[in-house]
């Protein structure tokens, strides 16, 4: 009998999807906008075909914005001075504007990192196992560190150690890559319950309907009596053999708390039928991951909310003797979270006027078995 199943299994995205690189790109320096693309240069590239052997002249063209080297007609698809171009361009252009970069691997190609697809699985189990273990939110079990505030309960759900953790036993691998075609710019906003929204925030993001190919892999050995006499075994494994069930259970939580709050958000009725129209799958399951997703999907969401004193007090400035999570101006009672990031079109109207319309939230993947 094997000590281990392999799920090969297939992501598709319903809306689009950013994960973070970590970098802002700079216009000019990292990227240009020119004939209704946006291109992302080849700094290296475009210094060497300068051909200079003056080092004064060298030194100061490297101080130049590469983009301001280049001339129209360099802008071919192909030329060794662009990395990719995307369609479309970024609603701002102005001296310093910035773009937020989406992870690729080395050769520009875009993937579906296994970390943020089990770091979404991982909330969606511990959200399970809260209930399961009886788990009660107590403020004398916070560590009083806010980065490690809920250690004390992720031992207690998935083990005391690293060594004993029960994500030891589920392996998720990086996808198959796909093509920078697939890359597409999109403007994101904070938008409140009033529908007023917060300053943009423009992104690199993988396009809806993208299909991803990876592999889950479950390490039975760690249940067995092999782990046992080696003081390695640990508890969790129907958890981990039903964990689509789960997911999907957890996302049940989560859809029915997004249409409660989107319900009469003026302008955001595209989001509102997203949601609406959203259900459990028949087969596989689907959540949310990378930027975006909110507090709810990065924390025990739902089950702090079960004690409104509990989840006041760790909202409450570090002065107040809180952890300092709500920010802005809050009253305690008032909704939490109080926001959603969204992506945002801008729209003309019939008197010429542009506007600004929430269209799609952010993440929402459906994963099945191949």
């Amino acid at each position: 009998m094997p000590d281990y199943v392999l799920y090969p299994a297939r992501a598709t995205l319903l809306t689009p999807l950013h994960i973070g690189s970590g970098r802002d790109l700079l216009l000019s320096y990292d990227y240009a906008v020119h004939g209704g693309r946006t291109w992302r240069l080849n700094e290296e590239a475009i210094l060497e075909a300068q051909n200079v052997d003056d080092p004064r002249v060298l030194e100061r063209l490297m101080a130049t914005p590469p983009a301001q080297l280049l001339k129209p007609a360099d802008f071919q698809e192909g030329s060794p001075f662009f990395r990719y171009a995307i369609r479309g361009v970024p609603r701002s252009q102005a001296e310093g504007a910035q773009l937020r970069e989406q992870l690729k691997d080395p050769y520009d190609r875009l993937y579906l990192p296994g970390t943020s697809l089990k770091g979404a699985l991982r909330t969606a189990l511990a959200w399970h196992a809260w209930e399961k273990l009886g788990l009660r939110p107590e403020r004398t079990r916070l560590n009083p560190n806010p980065r490690f505030a809920a250690l004390e309960y992720e031992r207690t759900i998935f083990g005391p150690d690293p060594n004993h953790d029960l994500l030891r036993a589920l392996h998720v691998a990086d996808s198959a890559p796909v093509g920078a075609d697939r890359l597409i710019l999109i403007n994101a906003r904070v938008l409140h319950r009033n529908g007023q929204m917060a300053s943009p925030i423009e992104l690199e993001a993988i396009a809806s309907d993208t299909v991803f190919h990876f592999v889950i892999k479950l390490d039975l050995a760690l249940f067995s009596e092999w782990a046992q006499r080696r003081r390695l075994k640990m508890r969790g494994e129907d958890w981990l053999r039903a964990f689509p069930a789960i997911v999907n259970r957890h996302t049940a939580q989560r859809l029915k708390e997004e249409r409660a709050w989107f319900n009469g958000v003026p302008g955001a009725e595209r989001i509102q039928k997203f949601y609406q129209d959203l259900g459990i799958p028949d087969r596989g399951f689907i959540l949310q991951v990378g930027w975006g997703t909110g507090w709810d999907d990065k924390t025990f969401g739902s089950r702090l909310r079960a004690d409104p004193n509990f989840l006041e007090g760790i909202l409450r400035p570090p002065k107040q003797g809180g952890y300092g999570i709500a920010r802005g101006r809050r009253r305690p009672g008032d909704p939490f979270p109080k926001s959603r990031r969204v992506v945002v079109q801008v729209q003309r109207a019939p008197d010429g006027r542009t506007y600004e319309r929430p269209v799609a939230p952010l993440g929402w993947v459906w994963v099945e078995w191949e």
